[in-house]
């Protein structure tokens, strides 16, 4: 593949965007510093429309960026149905799992599981986002960074270094209110790149948009009918549908990183408001995101071609860095970055608030909130340098199939965890023993069927159904270990609940 030279322009443009990222984790330092309080949750201040858009730039990554535009290019739009599951499950997030988030004012998803059943539980979901985390850290910044290098003759150590350096810096001054701030522009970033993108790539096209259109209709480009037959994207809608559903709960139950952001807003209607926000801006980049693989489609038809051989999965780097001027392709390069950075910034974050509380002050006598703060510092530091240094080891031995393998395993609890979160909000006879069973049950067979040929949206649905029914069924012959649960379910969720004494 023939690279392309980054130019002195770019570099300005980029560098002038990842100083505006480093002087808002400044900014917010000193009031990140006062307590944990302050640092996990932002003592509830953040507004509920910021909130919402940084929901949506943590779980847009870089390698979603990319990935949704060549997945139109080389198919169809039919994976947007995962985007449309985001919508779905938010009257259901707002009325059985933000009240009890709330109602309990959990710095971590997991506190919850210990109310519910027990200790145990609560830390096993938390080494589990921990440790899977961690991992993604590397790939986060590995992928995109492969991407770019593969067609410019940028460094790929330089980058990915630089990357993983300013993430770490600006979460470890600002907490989570430098974190969601950031991404706040990060998200504005990239809608606004890829957008660029889409009228950049339609203006060299005679006809503009009215040719795309024709296009995408006569090669069957967009979802149509005609493609609906066995073995295709468009006939495996309801498939992508129905597991989404299932990973967007793990994500917006189970995953600290978002669950962590229901306590930065003052009060439930706001955090409710957050959840609808980053609803539209899912729905709202369905065409803007498989807009541009349409539009690129046609673009590299009708005005240009790719080299032979060309790997798909740089297709939007390389259309910035060929075809648009210097600077303003810095900018959209730096859109790119904007949703590593998003993704890698939360990451760590919640990384360091389930070690400090879920760890450290749960079983600590000795808590001062000054101290932890520190320490969620040194933690943030220490997270972020061995997630860069794996991804500078990935780019060094050009493979990421062991850390691919440290994903899937790791991986393997999410979404039965969010089977767990289930059982325990929707029945009263679930019990420790019983979940514990359920979510070991759900691991192991969820990586047996991963390494068939079933889809990951299939295996995710047989999880979270395996956690949930084999966990229920597995706590009736523990019956006598039920812990008091009033207030822990959705028959009693008004109810007062009155923590036991640790």
């Amino acid at each position: 593949m023939n690279e392309v030279g980054f130019g002195t322009g770019n570099w300005i443009a980029l560098c002038i965007y990842l100083l505006i990222t480093l002087f808002i984790g400044v900014y917010f330092s000193k009031r990140a510093g006062q307590d944990t309080e302050a640092f996990f949750k932002a003592k509830g201040r953040v507004p509920a429309w910021a909130v919402g858009f940084s929901i949506y730039a943590t779980t847009l990554s870089a390698i979603t960026y990319m990935g949704t535009p060549e997945r139109a290019f080389n198919t169809d739009w039919s994976y947007a149905a995962g985007n449309i599951a985001i919508i779905a499950i938010i009257p259901l997030l707002i009325y059985f799992y933000i009240p009890f988030f709330r109602k309990l004012d959990v710095t971590t998803a997991y506190e919850y599981l210990e109310e519910r059943f027990g200790i145990v539980m609560r830390v096993i979901g938390s080494l589990a986002f921990t440790l899977f985390h961690i991992g993604r850290v590397a790939i986060v910044i590995y992928l995109p960074t492969l991407a770019i290098t593969s067609v410019s003759d940028i460094n790929p150590y330089l980058i990915a270094a630089l990357v993983g350096l300013l993430c770490m810096i600006y979460t470890f001054m600002g907490g989570i209110e430098g974190v969601i701030w950031s991404d706040v522009i990060q998200g504005i970033i990239l809608i606004g790149g890829a957008v660029a993108v889409i009228f950049l790539g339609a203006f060299q096209i005679d006809g503009n948009f009215a040719t795309i259109a024709q296009e995408a209709m006569q090669d069957k480009k967009l979802i149509s009918v005609e493609n609906w037959k066995f073995g295709t994207a468009a006939a495996a809608i309801p498939i992508i549908f129905i597991g989404s559903i299932f990973n967007n709960l793990h994500q917006y139950t189970a995953s600290q990183d978002i669950v962590q952001r229901y306590q930065t807003t003052g009060s439930i209607s706001s955090t409710n408001k957050s959840l609808w926000t980053n609803g539209f801006l899912a729905l709202i980049t369905i065409p803007i995101f498989y807009g541009m693989g349409t539009v690129l489609y046609s673009f590299y038809n009708n005005v240009s071609s790719l080299p032979e051989g060309f790997n798909t999965s740089a297709i939007v780097p390389y259309f910035i860095l060929t075809q648009i001027p210097p600077f303003v392709g810095g900018l959209l390069i730096a859109a790119i970055f904007a949703a590593a950075q998003s993704t890698i910034s939360s990451s760590l974050n919640s990384i360091s608030a389930c070690v400090v509380v879920d760890l450290k002050q749960r079983f600590s006598k000795n808590n001062n909130s000054k101290n932890d703060v520190l320490l969620a510092r040194i933690i943030i530091i220490i997270a972020g340098i061995f997630g860069t240094l794996a991804s500078l080891y990935l780019i060094n031995q050009e493979t990421n199939e062991t850390w691919d393998l440290f994903l899937l395993v790791t991986g393997l609890f999410g979404v039965p965890i969010a089977g767990v979160f289930a059982v325990g909000i929707f029945t009263k006879r679930a019990n420790t023993y019983g979940v514990i069973i359920g979510l070991i049950v759900a691991a192991i067979v969820s990586y047996f069927i991963g390494k068939t040929e079933i889809t990951p949206f299939t295996v995710s649905a047989i999880g979270f159904f395996i956690a949930f029914i084999v966990g229920y069924l597995a706590s009736l012959p523990f019956s006598k270990h039920n812990k008091n649960i009033v207030g822990l379910t959705i028959y009693t969720i008004n109810d007062q609940y009155v923590k036991e004494t640790k």
